[in-house]
């Protein structure tokens, strides 16, 4: 009979330079031990929600949506390095629903514009505004109440979990335990269990995985080193305390550790199923999420209906004025050569197809930002990818090449089959893009612009020099074993 336990405090690859494990490896490992659901839990950050949706959905297994936050002491706002605990205390969020997911999203954000110092922080009274549909759990060692309780500082520490019932309300703040060998965390168990027998609170108990497999420790040891820029032979480098038991345990490992708190073993199974969100994928949602482009005087925009049929009517405006423009043809002109009436056709069926889809705000704001650009003298370049198969991007100058003659596709760019929305890619000169961005900032509004976020990965050859360097070894010893790959 299996043991029900499902893992609530899980670092995947996502929390940089700290976690080693990939999704796809978590999803396997859960079905191989009979687990139904698992949570990702990274540093700070929700940036492998998605990836973990993905994989754990293909194994038949349920996804947690979850975070690691820091606390801040005080105001996140407030900047200064001599108060204790200025990086942020931790504290695991879990997303119960869909509104729960947002309001992480929206901690996130606050954490990483607002709060940062060190690390993304949030503070309580920002847990206080997004608390609805989460589960918090008090954390690790890093955590307020078993940092007040190792002080020594009991009763303040009770104060703290009062303030997160408070906060996230009864049924939704679980005292954590957990044991990794460390006389810290046992402690903070003692302590745990009392206040928590006491007081009838609920415990869960975790396992603050950063990797795989228990003979995955050292490696892990030198990807710390990597990150912390430190190597092996460092006495004072940072090192996870304790011995090789931050890895994903089994059921029966966590029974075996917990046999005084069976009910924390079993809360970890309740709090799975209490946890149900359904992201909408780009199939599900039709709806386009885009700004819609105000348009100038002389336009009605009194019902929504209206204001697409007049931005339908703009866009082609832009594009006949540009038709003129680039080949001298004039569309409202009687009769037509069969070479023009090959480039209006084409334009037509653009428009028809980018208003059936509803792009036509889409190529608007894009040819806004753009038309700003060459105002301003922003160097651009002419364009790249599927987007150059479009007629109407090279009449309203999004691009500067022509499809037709070139005998480039419209269809790769756009068409009623196509599920995930397109793009453009435009080339913005490096030096001066920033006054675009802030035009668009301006026109646009905050919340309708973002900068998306890349993730740098070490390859093989990086790897080598790297953990050459991690293990003490010279440069050229690095870099004989890196000609070989």
């Amino acid at each position: 009979m299996s043991i029900p336990f499902v893992h609530l405090h899980v670092h995947t690859d996502f929390s940089l330079l700290d976690g080693t494990t990939k999704c796809k490896d978590i999803a396997k490992t859960c079905k191989e031990m009979g687990m139904t659901a698992c949570a990702i839990t990274d540093h700070g950050n929700m940036s492998g929600t998605m990836e973990f949706i993905d994989v754990m959905q293909k194994e038949g297994l349920k996804p947690i949506i979850g975070c690691e936050f820091y606390v801040a002491p005080g105001d996140c706002r407030d900047k200064n390095n001599q108060v204790a605990h200025y990086t942020g205390y931790h504290l695991v969020c879990l997303a119960e629903n869909l509104e729960g997911y947002y309001n992480m999203c929206r901690l996130n954000e606050e954490a990483w514009l607002t709060g940062y110092y060190y690390k993304p922080r949030v503070d309580k009274e920002l847990l206080r505004k997004y608390h609805k549909g989460i589960i918090a759990l008090s954390a690790c060692l890093g955590g307020e109440v078993a940092a007040k309780l190792l002080l020594g500082a009991d009763e303040a520490a009770e104060k703290v979990i009062d303030e997160y019932l408070d906060i996230f309300g009864e049924g939704n703040f679980f005292l954590e335990l957990q044991d990794h060998g460390l006389p810290e965390d046992k402690t903070v168990c003692t302590k745990l269990l009392e206040i928590a027998r006491r007081r009838n609170l609920p415990l869960v108990c975790t396992n603050d995985s950063h990797y795989l497999k228990r003979e995955h420790a050292e490696a892990h040891e030198v990807f710390l080193c990597i990150g912390t820029q430190t190597t092996m032979n460092d006495p004072d480098r940072f090192r996870f305390p304790g011995g090789p038991e931050y890895y994903f345990k089994s059921p029966e490992e966590m029974a075996a550790l917990f046999p005084m708190a069976p009910d924390a073993l079993e809360n970890t199974v309740k709090i799975a199923e209490r946890c149900h969100i359904h992201i909408p994928t780009v199939d599900e949602d039709k709806a386009n999420h885009y700004p819609e482009y105000p348009l100038p005087e002389g336009y009605d925009v009194s019902t929504p209906e209206i204001a697409k049929k007049e931005r339908a009517r703009y866009l082609r405006g832009l594009a006949e004025e540009g038709m003129m423009e680039r080949f001298r043809i004039d569309v409202n002109a009687p009769n037509h050569t069969p070479d023009e009436q090959v480039y209006i056709d084409r334009m037509n069926y653009e428009l028809g197809i980018i208003d059936q889809m509803g792009f036509t705000s889409y190529y608007l704001v894009v040819w806004d930002f753009l038309h700003f650009a060459r105002r301003d003298g922003v160097p651009l370049g002419p364009g790249r990818g599927s987007g150059a198969g479009s007629l109407v991007a090279y009449l309203v100058h999004i691009t500067d090449i022509d499809p037709i003659k070139y005998q480039l596709l419209f269809e790769r760019f756009l068409n009623p089959d196509r599920c995930s929305p397109p793009d453009f890619d435009i080339d913005l000169c490096e030096r001066r893009r920033y006054r675009v961005i802030e035009y668009v900032h301006q026109k646009y509004g905050e919340g309708n612009v973002v900068q998306i976020g890349t993730f740098g990965t070490l390859k093989a050859k990086a790897v080598v020099k790297d953990v050459a360097r991690a293990l003490g070894r010279s440069f050229n010893e690095g870099n004989m074993v890196c000609k070989l790959i």
